[in-house]
């Protein structure tokens, strides 16, 4: 006997044997079949969807859940349009807090202000405490005096310090530099992490996500303990982690190792774990290893500068580091995903992938560049060859658009977070939000795929545009191809988790402009609803 039937259904599998249904049926949290393969099989609980649209849960293939969670304790400037009235809100509320707090902001964008902060008004405005004012890239932060007192005085991160021509700092951090203040601020406690995770998780599943990525626990710049892996299972045992995870360990996580000889593991994590140890909820995944920065802060690596200015980026480390990370790990028998945005640093990573693979065959390593933000045309074949899956994050260009264009210039404008161009090699794509940096919604970067316009009316890469399947695939059964996990979830197919998105409209026959505002019925994970209804 069925647990569940659901029956008149628009019933969009992603499975390209059979690509539409009208009925599903669960058993024991999996499918057990669709139409006639669970015809006459009787169920306890029988739901008519009254036409609803029903596909497999999304996958959000890149996220921060932590962070997203820890943005709701925080002050949040993201309204402020002035210097002043970011600063006004941060004297506000360290005004509540007692002297020796840490007063965290969040939603900070020097491009919206026209400047950034200095540390001496963050002196003023946090009356002396110690402040850190984190970038919405997460590439950068502004801190206080007091913060900056508690860095150490010898320290390769401390290039990331920025001074000014007098040789004063500013306060202003840039890529590793920001994991100074962080080791200071953090760790959290594990409480703090499972409510951190409780709020994200409900976010999540409130819009259709069933599974997720989280790209990078144990990472210096964007960690918050060095036991974070702990608080996901405390999560879990406490019920607030509904949606199946995989976590990204970060390149830091990695130390020696003493193993055999016979054994290519040089670097690894204790007791010699990898991607895929854990269950069907909460699993490892990838090795995360930084390349580059990012756009908004100017620090993604191009082979040639940002316009107008000789700047060509950042690299997070020397090449010859990042290129032995990648070759240790793929070694070890890790997926690895490497962060890299600018075109310099995706070359950067396809050198260290390929030579890994050649010095170490490995037969579908499935490695993955996140982001692959500015692709130059003659990189796409590469990605291609070496089987690279491009982790794509089009929710960026909604709000970033105009300002990518301006300081990239008229052709790598259309560069970015390509479409297809990867579709049409057969490079897989897996879409993600980069929450809580960018729109966390699916269904947002489903519009921007298939239309290429942001929110101010700026197309970019116009012939990258994919078709409405194409980029629900990037969202469900590409985004769970790239995590390995095409058996468990990512259509509906019999045998596969019974996790399901339940919308008000089909996303094919709504005017593309109307795509994000969709409505979120109901969200099921292992045929228990755990967001909305399916009465």
């Amino acid at each position: 006997m069925l647990d569940l039937r659901i029956e008149n259904a628009n019933i969009l599998t992603m499975d390209t044997t059979r690509p539409a249904a009208s009925a599903v049926g669960v058993w024991a949290g999996r499918i057990v079949g669709v139409d006639e393969q669970i015809a006459g099989l009787p169920a306890r609980r029988t739901v008519d969807a009254g036409g609803a649209t029903l596909l497999p849960g999304f996958v959000d293939s890149h996220t921060h859940l932590v962070a997203e969670g820890f943005a709701h304790g925080a002050i949040d400037v993201s309204a402020a349009t002035t210097a002043t009235g970011v600063l006004d809100l941060i004297a506000s509320a360290a005004a509540a807090l007692d002297g020796t707090a840490w007063v965290d902001v969040l939603g900070y964008d020097q491009r919206r202000i026209g400047r950034h902060l200095r540390q001496d008004e963050l002196d003023r405005a946090g009356g002396g405490r110690r402040v850190i004012v984190d970038h919405i890239s997460g590439h950068a932060a502004v801190v206080s005096s007091a913060v900056l007192a508690g860095f150490p005085t010898d320290h390769p991160d401390l290039d990331g310090v920025e001074r000014d021509a007098a040789g004063e700092t500013t306060g202003v951090l840039y890529e590793r530099a920001t994991g100074l203040a962080r080791r200071l601020r953090l760790p959290l406690s594990t409480v703090e992490l499972v409510g951190a995770l409780g709020h994200a998780a409900q976010t999540c599943v409130s819009q259709g996500i069933t599974a997720a990525v989280e790209a990078g626990v144990g990472a210096l710049e964007i960690g918050f303990s060095a036991v974070e892996v702990a608080a996901y299972q405390a999560a879990r045992a406490a019920g607030r982690l509904p949606i199946r995870v995989q976590l990204m360990v970060s390149a830091d996580a990695l130390h020696p190792v003493s193993a055999h000889r016979d054994d290519p593991i040089r670097r690894g994590i204790d007791l010699g774990l990898r991607s895929g140890f854990g269950d069907d909820h909460l699993s490892l995944g990838a090795v995360k290893i930084f390349t580059d920065g990012g756009v908004m802060v100017r620090t993604a690596a191009l082979t040639e500068p940002f316009a107008g200015t000789d700047n060509v980026g950042v690299l997070a480390q020397p090449a010859e580091e990042i290129a032995a990370t990648v070759l240790d790990a793929h070694a070890a028998g890790w997926q690895v995903g490497i962060h890299a945005i600018g075109d310099r640093a995706i070359d950067l990573a396809l050198d260290a992938i390929d030579a890994a693979q050649r010095a170490h065959p490995r037969p579908d390593p499935r490695h993955r560049i996140e982001h692959c933000g500015i692709t130059r045309d003659d990189q796409l074949d590469r990605i291609a060859a070496l089987g690279v899956i491009a982790s794509i994050q089009p929710c960026f260009l909604v709000d970033n658009s105009e300002d990518y264009a301006a300081v990239l210039g008229p052709e790598r404008m259309h560069w970015q977070y390509r479409g297809r161009s990867f579709v049409d090699r057969g490079i897989g794509i897996a879409g993600g939000s980069d929450r809580p940096l960018g729109a966390g919604s699916p269904l947002v970067g489903v519009q921007y795929m298939v239309e290429r316009t942001s929110l101010r009316g700026t197309v970019t890469g116009p012939r990258e545009g994919l078709t409405v399947e194409e980029a629900l695939a990037s969202y469900t059964s590409g985004a769970a191809y790239a995590a390995h996990r095409e058996k468990d979830f990512g259509s509906v197919t019999a045998r596969k988790h019974a996790d399901f998105t339940v919308l008000s409209d089909d996303p094919r026959r709504v005017d593309p402009a109307r795509i994000s505002k969709i409505e979120v019925v109901a969200t099921v994970v292992g045929g228990n609803v755990v967001y909305g209804s399916l009465a």
